[in-house]
């Protein structure tokens, strides 16, 4: 199986689901009881969900905001989280 065919469906998990499945892979790895070909082949599938969650929260602290306060103390707006 091509890495590529191997990590086909990656972009469609959500973050939850790609992080749970990235822990598993760890944990195997870490074990040791997994074949070289099979740990090259997961290890490959680790390294496309991480970049995939990277992705991911990227686009969630991009969506971030912080919101602007008055001097009462009363919401005024919103403006991007790094616009500080």
């Amino acid at each position: 199986m091509s890495d590529s065919a191997a990590n086909q469906d990656v972009g469609s998990l959500s973050f939850e689901k790609a992080v749970a499945e990235l822990e598993g892979i760890v944990t195997r790895l870490e074990r040791g009881d997994v074949a070289l070909d099979e740990s090259i082949a997961i290890y490959e599938r680790g390294e496309a969900l991480k970049k995939h969650c990277e992705t991911l929260l990227n686009a969630a602290e991009n969506r971030i905001e912080k919101i602007r306060l008055d001097r009462a103390g009363k919401p005024q707006g919103a403006e991007p989280l790094d616009g500080e």
